[in-house]
């Protein structure tokens, strides 16, 4: 009896190349935007609002974490405190976390500056937020049962999460 079986069709490696790589580019298409290494727009936050912004964020480590707080004696949530700190720099901010991520305009990791948003999140749906203040490091408010805090964009659970930069119009 013969067991002849059927002829595999053949693809040129070229074929299969094009192939590989739009479904490689297909897997990326739901990762975080793609930033420009080129300088943000003119921001509505000068330089010296972004300082005050960062000096005020600093201050408020500590302050109790409250779901939907966004005041100093009723604690905050992570867009509570953004909203509270830029207010006080004289901007306001949408807010949710996931307005914010939106709002502003991109900014690339080489022109960031201290006073511009830190968002992060998953397969680039945001869901946290914090203020950058310099050297690598931001506050937020992270957590039910946590105060605002300083954290380091370095760390392994923050950088495996970061979305990207976003800086006022």
């Amino acid at each position: 009896m013969n067991h002849a079986h059927p002829a595999r069709p053949t693809v040129d490696r070229r074929t299969a190349a094009a192939w590989l790589a739009a479904g490689l580019l297909a897997g990326c298409a739901g990762g975080p935007p793609v930033v420009p290494a080129t300088p943000p727009r003119p921001s509505r936050m000068s330089d010296e609002q972004a300082q005050d912004a960062t000096v005020l964020a600093l201050g408020l480590v500590g302050t109790t974490y409250r779901y939907g707080g966004n005041t100093p004696e009723g604690g905050f949530d992570c867009s509570g405190l953004i909203m509270y700190v830029y207010r006080a720099a004289g901007l306001a901010t949408p807010r949710t976390v996931r307005e914010m991520s939106l709002w502003g305009q991109p900014v690339h990791p080489s022109f960031v500056r201290t006073g511009d948003l830190a968002i992060f999140g998953s397969r680039g749906d945001a869901s946290h937020a914090g203020i950058l203040v310099g050297q690598g490091r931001f506050v937020h408010a992270p957590s039910t049962g946590g105060t605002v805090s300083l954290a380091r964009l370095a760390e392994g659970y923050w950088s495996s999460r970061l979305i990207g930069y976003r800086r006022p119009l």
